[in-house]
């Protein structure tokens, strides 16, 4: 007893103070196992809270661990059985091998099932099963309603796609998501609400500040669409009317989003040196997440034009900077060199955008006027390449030879496809350094900028290539990233700028949303010529539990949701 109260005494000050309070130690030496005791329950009650709340890290070792043929695993029926495949997770972690067993919508269980009953069994043998693919930047509005099946995006091995982006997004918002709810989809919805529309449709296309009254008016409409389950606020702050709002303005309308949990989505106001820069821009979207306290999210980043090449490095470190300081800014980006928006956006100047096409024509008559607007639109295609750099898509050809072949400078030939009814473009005005730098950073996620697109797509590859053009070239081609680290990029990365915390991640309990590809043969085959060919290497998709790509084909199945803000 006297070595044990001595050990006591060295080496616990509470029952050296005890000790000498004399006569009371021996009270103290009482209490002191007393209170061990209860030291003891109380951490064997938080280590199985701990193992409650982690139990899908349990399940994972328990069914590795579990003899094949076990009792509780026979008993169990799954609707789907994946076997043989190698697991990406979606967190970044290395692969393993494992069966996914499926019941409902929902991923029941991971591990060795292949005694386990099941209605459908598929083999995935050497082929990754990844998360299904979130397009975190898509402009699927309305495609959505007459493309109910997203062939295109599905094929991809994408299972959710977040529209509404760069400012513009149908309105009212819960009218839309109604329509989109009775269509069957083969894929899940997601919206933004946009800011330009919201701006048009309160005070049109004006190059002024609201009233208290239209801001007002404004902030209603955010708050309705929030209410509605938007999943945040997208700006286009390059276009018009965005572009003619201030920060102040941004802000105000970004504090109601906050509210609801929401997040700031921006085509930033410059992404080249149009008009504050592009380092300015990114700044702009930093303090509007700081001042406004919500999640920031730049839109495609790129580097647009020669006057900012070769700044991804800044732009990464600004990013990181403003990270550190506790505003969680994240982008978004598509593995593209070349862009693509309208001929109007891409050349023509804000101050001539006001009051739309009609305006324009009208100050076109205006010989001083219009001197100013061919000069500023000779700059903005000098910024995108030059006139042999931008594609015109509904005349099938450059803008250089179309104002070789009408005798004509490529301002005014731009001015005349404009007169005409417009038309979109696609300009090659990236460099692979940037978009290289921008794909290695930690901070990035996979969005395509495209949209549902039919066979007969006209456009830019990005709508049928994006995200197996990532993992055939900057990952298997190129080395720059991972599998685990492409595939945490295209799920849970999204999922949790997005609040999706059902998704993005195989884990027991999760929305089985998943996609099965193959590392030797994924690759886009969507080219600028041929832009609506489907890619290879992605022979299953499943979309909250069904299988709506299969073995190549689509099934028809219209297994999709419109997913709200929570």
């Amino acid at each position: 007893m006297k070595n044990f109260a001595n050990t006591l005494f060295r080496n616990n000050s509470y029952f050296r103070i005890c000790y000498c309070i004399q006569p009371a130690w021996i009270v103290g030496l009482i209490f002191f196992l007393v209170y061990s005791v209860l030291q003891s329950s109380a951490a064997e009650k938080s280590l199985l809270n701990t193992e409650t709340e982690n139990f899908v890290i349990d399940s994972y070792i328990e069914s590795f661990n579990e003899p094949s043929g076990r009792k509780n695993n026979r008993n169990i029926y799954y609707d789907i059985i994946i076997e043989n495949g190698k697991i990406i997770d979606g967190t970044g972690n290395p692969y393993y091998y494992g069966d996914v067993g499926i019941s409902d919508n929902k991923i029941l269980k991971i591990g060795n099932l292949k005694s386990s009953p099941a209605g459908r069994r598929i083999d995935a043998a050497g082929m990754f099963v990844a998360p299904g693919f979130i397009d975190i930047h898509t402009h699927s509005d309305r495609n959505i309603l007459n493309l109910p099946l997203a062939e295109n995006s599905v094929r991809q091995g994408l299972t959710t796609i977040v529209g509404g982006n760069c400012g513009g997004s149908p309105l009212p918002v819960d009218d839309f998501l109604n329509q989109v709810r009775d269509t069957d989809i083969s894929i899940n919805y997601i919206t933004l609400v946009g800011h330009n529309s919201i701006r048009n449709s309160v005070m049109g296309n004006e190059n002024r500040a609201p009233t208290n009254s239209e801001l007002s008016d404004m902030k209603k409409i955010i708050e309705e669409s929030m209410k509605a389950g938007a999943f945040g606020l997208s700006t286009g702050l390059y276009y018009t009317p965005g572009n003619y709002a201030d920060i102040r303005e941004i802000i105000e309308l970004a504090k109601v989003v906050a509210k609801y949990g929401g997040i700031y989505v921006s085509h930033i106001r410059d992404e080249s040196d149009y008009n504050i820069g592009l380092i300015a821009a990114i700044e702009e979207a930093v303090t509007i997440g700081e001042e406004a306290n919500l999640r920031v999210q730049i839109s495609h980043m790129k580097c647009l034009g020669r006057p900012v090449w070769h700044k991804s490095d800044e732009v990464i470190e600004l990013i990181a900077q403003s990270r550190q300081k506790g505003v969680n800014i994240m982008f978004d980006q598509y593995p593209y060199t070349a862009s693509s928006t309208s001929l109007w956006g891409a050349v023509f100047p804000a101050w001539a955008q006001e009051g739309g096409s009609q305006r324009l024509f009208q100050r076109i008559e205006d010989l001083d006027l219009k001197e100013k607007l061919i000069n500023d639109i000779q700059d903005n295609i000098i910024r995108r390449g030059g006139p042999e750099a931008l594609y015109i898509i509904n005349e099938d050809a450059y803008l250089s030879e179309l104002a070789e072949s009408w005798n004509l400078e490529a301002p005014n030939a731009a001015i005349k496809i404009q007169e005409a009814g417009g038309s979109s473009v696609i300009s090659f005005n990236m460099t692979d350094y940037d978009l290289e730098n921008f794909i290695r950073s930690p901070f990035g996620m996979i969005g395509s900028d495209g949209s549902i697109s039919s066979s007969g797509n006209r456009g830019h590859p990005r709508s049928f290539g994006a995200f197996p053009r990532v993992l055939g070239v900057y990952v298997r081609e190129k080395n720059i990233l991972t599998w685990e680290e492409a595939v945490r990029k295209m799920t849970s990365a999204p999922a949790s700028q997005l609040g999706l915390w059902d998704r993005g991640i195989i884990r027991p309990g999760m929305i089985a949303d998943l996609v099965i590809f193959d590392p030797e043969k994924v690759t886009d085959k969507a080219t600028y010529q041929n832009p609506s060919q489907y890619p290879e290497g992605i022979p299953y998709v499943l979309v909250n539990g069904k299988i709506v790509i299969d073995n190549d084909r689509h099934t028809g199945i219209n297994a999709g949701k419109v997913l709200i803000n929570q």
